[in-house]
This record gives structure tokens, C-alpha cells and sequence, in this order.
């Protein structure tokens, strides 16, 4: 797999991927919704040395017991998570990458905690762009 890069919207902090995606995951618990302002946030899990910094440094956020959320000090955007109870491994929003079709998820998870209307989110009417102005 070629490397994948990324980084946060206002391009303070970059980053390069080198390894394989153990997976990736649509992830709907509170935690991840109230960190991002979204009703899903996509995670991908890699091995944490195939993520290197190439630009900035994130700040880091205790937002449990176990887990450290790192984000842009400059802009806010979400950018990795780790946790104690998965040593090693390091989480790479994956809305972050430069192409973000690169990996396609793979699971729904945490779902106990998904907002009951995403359930059906695929059913809503769609638009390339804004809705018709009625």
C-alpha cells in the first residue's frame, strides 16, 4: 500500500501513513460526536509507528480515563486517538486525509450509542449541492 498523507484543515499540522490498516470504522459512541460536532466520526486503526508527523504538533486532549484525543491547537480539527487499552495502535480520523476515499470503512461500531434518526440517514432525499429554495 502507498503511503497515505493527511492533515488538519488550516495545513498546520500534516501527517504520513506507511503500513497496513488494521481497519476502519464508522464509530457513533457520544465520545466521538461530541469531539467532532458530527453524528459519526470514520476512525482508521493503524500500528502506531506507521504514523509520522511531518508537520506541527497536535494538541492533546484527556477526554477519558483511558483515552487522548489529539487535535489542532490552530483550527480545532480532530485528528488521532489513542488509548491505553489498545497499546500500540494508534486511530487516524479518516475524514483527514488527503483522499479520503483511500480507505473504504469497513464497520459500523459502538451502534448502542448511534442517534436513532442515522438509522435511517441513507433515506433522506439527496442533493449534489443545496436543496431547490422553496
Amino acid at each position: 500500500m502507498s503511503a497515505i498523507t493527511g492533515g488538519c484543515h488550516c495545513g498546520a499540522i500534516r501527517y504520513e501513513i506507511e503500513g497496513d490498516v488494521i481497519m476502519h470504522a464508522l464509530c457513533h459512541c457520544r465520545d466521538c460526536r461530541l469531539h467532532a460536532g458530527a453524528p459519526v466520526v470514520g476512525w482508521t486503526m493503524y500500528a502506531e509507528d506507521a504514523v509520522k508527523l511531518t508537520k506541527g504538533e497536535p494538541k492533546v486532549y484527556r477526554s477519558s480515563e483511558h483515552g487522548r484525543r489529539h487535535f489542532c491547537g490552530d483550527c480545532g480539527t480532530g485528528l488521532f486517538y489513542v488509548t491505553s487499552m489498545q497499546p500500540g495502535v494508534i486511530d487516524v480520523q479518516s475524514a483527514t486525509y488527503d483522499d479520503p476515499d483511500a480507505v473504504p470503512p469497513t464497520m459500523h461500531m459502538q451502534v448502542a450509542e448511534r442517534l436513532r434518526w442515522m438509522e435511517h440517514a441513507h433515506e433522506l432525499p439527496t442533493f449534489d449541492r443545496f436543496p431547490p429554495q422553496p
